[in-house]
């Protein structure tokens, strides 16, 4: 396994000039090259029209569905561009559950965002769905065996954040795999935090579908998406809505859906960020996702000790094995004054509250926490800068 060239990363990356980044699970910065094929492609659009930039540029759009498929391991048939994770992980979602009968079960995790129990409280309400938390184990992960357990003829759904948004936790998504495929039961991944910082590939996982933004560990422009699905799974189920990108309308009665993950799309997109994705893909690839996995994997390791080290500061973290998301809190100061605080001195770091994961940050006494995500072009020296800063306060 290669090597991350830091260097290169920190020279094609024009923000860490201008502030000392620790808010990669927001929004990634982007490299020299993302930004010049979106600003490129806007200028085009500038020049010869909307319409015209965009059968220019078709190449380059389907090389985005190429590259994507390479980054997953799956067919570019399998791959739909859409606004963001949410867009994909909804359109998924409530294609999945049309079928679904009163009294069917969906099983999901504790550490699960607050978008995706909404829906499922929203199913559960209209469809008469019955929704499932299963326990975490002592590490704080999702308990294996407890999953196992819990499946019986009415379960027709595992849906679980691979990543959860506030802090640490990596749920061990191809176990989860193996059991929803020996039930013979969907499996549906929120993807949002971890295609970009850990190697993903859906045929080892063995998900049905797979939802994931562009600008996060991306670092790809804000406003884009996509959607994993099985190929054959995606012939067999219908978007909650369709238009005539999605279909073709047929006679006066009828009309004719796409076949292929496409047929989750719509027709008005965002070209320049469907541009822009493509080359963040391939700027991921070209560092490769191990060499990106390990150096995101050491970085926030060394954060966590640094700031451990530090008096009145707690790590907030869970799970056997962790990412490159890393929660505190400090005490005596709240974590919105922190991240003001840190941010008067150029450092960007967001806040999870209990809102976004309500079972498990409630479970753990945790109204707010202070959320640092690293990058691979993150270096030592911010570290040891970042944990000076929040030492200070």
């Amino acid at each position: 396994m290669r090597e991350i060239d830091i260097a290169r990363a920190r020279a094609e990356t024009p923000g860490v000039q201008n502030v000392l980044h620790f808010n990669n699970a927001g929004a990634g910065l982007m490299p020299q090259p993302v930004l010049d094929a979106l600003t490129t492609h806007l200028q085009l659009e500038a020049n010869i029209g909307g319409y015209e930039a965009a059968a220019a540029t078709l190449a380059q759009r389907e090389n985005t569905y190429e590259s994507i498929a390479r980054l997953l391991n799956a067919k570019p048939e399998e791959i739909a561009l859409v606004e963001n994770a949410t867009v994909a992980w909804q359109m998924a979602f409530h294609a999945m559950i049309k079928a679904f009968k009163p009294g069917d079960k969906i099983l999901t995790v504790e550490a699960e965002y607050a978008t995706n129990f909404i829906s499922y409280l929203q199913a559960k309400r209209d469809h008469g769905l019955e929704i499932v938390v299963v326990p975490s184990d002592e590490t704080g992960s999702v308990d294996l065996a407890a999953l196992e357990s819990m499946i019986d003829n009415q379960v027709k759904l595992i849906s679980m954040t691979h990543i959860p948004t506030n802090g640490g936790l990596v749920n061990p998504a191809a176990a989860v795999g193996a059991v929803a495929k020996k039930a013979g039961v969907l499996y549906l991944l929120d993807a949002c935090q971890s295609v970009g910082q850990v190697p993903v590939d859906v045929a080892e996982i063995g998900c049905d579908a797979l939802s994931v933004t562009g600008r996060k560990y991306l670092r790809g422009p804000r406003g884009t998406g996509f959607l994993y699905m099985r190929e054959d799974l995606a012939n067999r189920l219908e978007p909650p809505f369709l238009d005539l990108h999605a279909a073709k309308w047929t006679g006066a009665e009828s009309y004719e859906v796409r076949p292929g993950a496409k047929r989750f799309e719509n027709w008005e997109f965002y070209v320049a960020g469907v541009v822009g994705l493509g080359v963040a893909v391939d700027y991921a690839l070209n560092f490769g996702m191990d060499a990106i996995h390990a150096r995101l994997s050491g970085l926030a390791d060394k954060l966590r000790d640094q700031l451990d080290a530090i008096a009145g500061v707690r790590v907030t973290d869970i799970g056997r094995e962790k990412a490159g998301i890393v929660t505190f809190v400090k005490n005596g100061i709240d974590p919105l004054s922190i991240k003001e605080s840190l941010s008067h001195q150029k450092i960007n770091v967001s806040v999870s509250g209990s809102s976004s994961t309500l079972l498990d940050m409630d479970k753990r006494g945790l109204a707010q926490v202070v959320r640092s995500s690293v990058h691979y072009y993150n270096d030592e020296t911010e570290i040891a800068r970042f944990c000076a800063a929040v030492e200070a306060l």
